[in-house]
């Protein structure tokens, strides 16, 4: 006969497997003095925060750590980790436990947006779009911006100083907005490029909890920069 899967047997058994896959988590240091909640952005979304998670965590509430969504609300930001006056890195916790939940319980926009990426970008456009919709706005420029006609959006420019990625969202629903950085970089005489493959400047596996994700897609974007031969990564997000 199969055992029903119980959340409760979990009970203490996380907090166990937090410390050995991070023996510098220094979970029993915890004052409960509640700074690493006054500095966080996501406090009291699904009425939890950094002081609760690690509460939970030390009392062995394993179930409510593992059933909540407010592990997604958290950037990793690290303003936690730099308020605690025991530098306990909270997101790093909030890290691990992401990845242990299972694929399909994860948010499914975000699971989206990440294996998306894996295949190119987190919209899923072809990379052939991307390139025209930059070329297209480009000559809009030109043709009603006069004084803008030698503004240039260079793409795979071999030995540019600088790369530049782009969030997807833009050139998929808000095109024009791509154009004010143009500008910027022209106006004080930079020499830039996007690249045509692997141009998302985005990195949602950061926030699944999957590592491999998350090294893949920064390699990716990594190997690109240094096939163009660029020195300088602009990352715009």
């Amino acid at each position: 006969m199969s055992e029903n899967y119980n959340l409760s047997k979990l009970r203490t058994r996380l907090k166990k497997q937090i410390e050995q896959a991070v023996p510098e988590a220094r979970i029993d240091y915890c004052l409960t003095c509640g700074l690493c909640a006054s500095g966080c952005p996501a406090s009291g979304i699904e009425d939890m925060d950094p002081r609760k998670f690690l509460r939970y965590l030390v009392l062995g509430q394993d179930d409510i750590i593992l059933q909540t969504n407010w592990i997604y609300s958290c950037s990793l930001c690290q303003r936690c980790k730099y308020a605690c006056p025991m530098g306990i890195d909270v997101g790093r916790l909030v890290y691990e436990v992401k990845g242990m939940r299972p694929v399909e319980d994860r948010p499914k926009n975000l699971q989206k947006s990440c294996d998306l990426q894996k295949a190119g970008n987190s919209t899923g456009i072809p990379n052939d779009d991307f390139v025209w919709v930059v070329g297209d706005i480009l000559e809009e420029i030109h043709e009603t911006e006069p004084e803008w006609s030698d503004l240039k959006a260079p793409m795979d420019k071999v030995g540019a100083k600088f790369y530049l990625n782009q969030n997807a969202k833009e050139p998929t629903v808000e095109p024009e907005e791509m154009v004010p950085l143009w500008k910027i970089l022209h106006a004080v005489g930079i020499d830039w490029t996007y690249s045509s493959k692997w141009w998302d400047g985005a990195n949602y596996c950061l926030f699944t909890g999957d590592p491999e994700d998350w090294e893949l897609t920064t390699r990716l974007q990594a190997e690109t920069v240094d096939d163009l031969g660029c020195t300088t990564y602009i990352n715009t997000e």
